[in-house]
């Protein structure tokens, strides 16, 4: 049975559930993770506060009268942490890799249009590198599914049989589009500071090396949102029904600089975040026009 946490208007408190990350997880009898049916729901939300032209600057969004196709994702913000803090999550939050996010807008959202935004946990699946599992966020206005995403999250698990073929990874597509994008090293505070995202991991040098990393790294949706905000200003942009998939790869460090590459074809439009040598990847997609 699905346990449902419901809001009116109001998200629950950050602080809050924040204080709940470092509880430890019990962890389960027989070493099987059983990921529960957890979901909640957040019931006449605007689709505009305060936050908004402020996280429109962070990500490089031109203001308009209809919103970032990424924001819903920071209104749902209090809502997944809700879930996965919850003590019959039985994952740690510190340590979950963000593998995957994909968005479906069926329609643009206007900037102060009311919402009523639900939330899911779905789709457990053991791979060779761990456990995945997804978490679902739809907005809904007048009774109407107008946006929705899947974020694929993994908790790393050792896995004795798999074994390292050592094989070269894949040649990088080249796309006849390109711009330089500028990580500085601040940028994770202030993405932080607009989507309330507070991993220690993207905040300051010091906190990340505390989780094996040399420097703090870009938050995975800052970088798929600077992309979005970027192709939008591009001949050929439309508003109008699209799905956006991203696949997270290499961490882009802070600061830095990568290349974001691109083309555009009959089906849509094809994208990759590349590091500044243009060597390895640190997030690619597609765009595709249509729900």
């Amino acid at each position: 049975m699905t346990d449902t946490a419901i809001y009116r208007n109001q998200p629950p408190g950050l602080w809050s559930l924040y204080s709940r990350v470092l509880l430890p997880k019990e962890k389960p009898s027989g070493g099987d993770i059983h990921i529960p049916e957890l979901s909640a729901r957040l019931i006449g939300v605007s689709t505009a506060n305060d936050t908004l032209k402020r996280y429109q600057t962070v990500c490089g969004f031109r203001p308009k009268t209809t919103l970032p196709v990424t924001w819903p994702h920071i209104l749902a913000f209090p809502l997944h942490l809700k879930l996965l803090t919850e003590k019959a999550f039985p994952l740690p939050l510190l340590g979950l890799v963000h593998l995957r996010n994909r968005i479906t807008q069926h329609r643009p959202i206007g900037a102060g249009e009311s919402v009523d935004i639900a939330v899911r946990l779905d789709g457990q699946e053991k791979t060779a590198k761990g456990l995945e599992f997804d978490l679902i966020t739809e907005a809904w206005s007048a009774g109407r599914l107008v946006w929705e995403e899947t974020s694929t999250n993994l908790f790393r698990q050792a896995d004795k049989s798999d074994k390292q073929s050592g094989s070269k990874p894949p040649e990088l597509p080249r796309y006849a589009e390109t711009t330089e994008i500028i990580a500085p090293e601040s940028i994770g505070r202030q993405y932080a500071s607009v989507s309330g995202d507070r991993n220690p991991i993207h905040l300051h040098a010091l906190t990340a090396k505390a989780f094996g990393f040399p420097r703090a790294i870009a938050h995975g949706m800052w970088s798929k949102a600077r992309v979005l905000a970027l192709l939008e200003q591009q001949s050929g942009w439309r508003q109008d029904a699209v799905s956006i998939s991203c696949q997270f790869k290499k961490p882009l460090f802070l600061p830095g600089t990568a290349q974001l590459n691109w083309q555009a074809g009959k089906s849509g439009w094809d994208y990759q975040l590349l590091n500044a040598s243009g060597s390895a990847p640190h997030l690619s997609g597609e765009i595709r026009w249509g729900s």
